[in-house]
């Protein structure tokens, strides 16, 4: 096996644990609907933040809002895990193919990549963390969760783009 293989394995693998990931979270958040409502419910009406928060003029209070922002994220988290798994796919497809081609199969993996940074770093560390301050709530802080997903979604797809030709991973040696 060349190196060259072996890097683009390594790639595919990472770009399928993702997509496990994904569709897993997706599943359970329908499956066990509840448990992760309540999370949103909370973080959006900003009901555990700091007593006298000024910028509860934030707080959304309605329901079908808050399942509305639940559906998106499970919507989100599916789609993340569809891109991913088809992105994988689409690699082991390539994997013995040229460069060029095994670089265009990357497009579907980018997209379910750049979604779920959309989503866990977008969504629940601008969003939810700063504009609801998630941060100031002892119960509802998802913060750190969100950060270390959208760290290892951001390290596999900074990874996914470095170069695999056996010529340049030289260059790491």
């Amino acid at each position: 096996m060349t190196l060259t293989i072996a890097v683009r394995l390594s790639k595919i693998i990472l770009v399928t644990i993702v997509a496990a990931f994904a569709i897993i979270v997706s599943f359970n958040n329908i499956v066990d609907y509840g448990s992760n409502f309540s999370f949103v419910k909370h973080v959006l009406s900003m009901d555990t933040t700091f007593e006298g928060n000024a910028l509860m003029g934030r707080a959304i209070e309605s329901s079908a809002l808050h399942h509305l922002a639940y559906w998106i994220i499970i919507a989100a988290e599916a789609i993340t895990g569809l891109l991913c798994a088809w992105g994988a796919f689409n690699l082991v497809a390539v994997l013995r193919e040229s460069n060029s081609k095994f670089m265009k199969a990357k497009t579907a993996a980018t997209l379910g990549l750049t979604l779920g940074l959309l989503l866990w770093f977008g969504g629940f560390m601008v969003v939810g963390a700063e504009w609801f301050v998630m941060w100031q709530s002892d119960i509802w802080n998802g913060q750190q969760p969100a950060f270390r997903f959208a760290t290892l979604l951001f390290l596999t797809l900074i990874y996914l783009h470095l170069p695999e030709s056996d010529e340049l991973m030289y260059f790491f040696n």
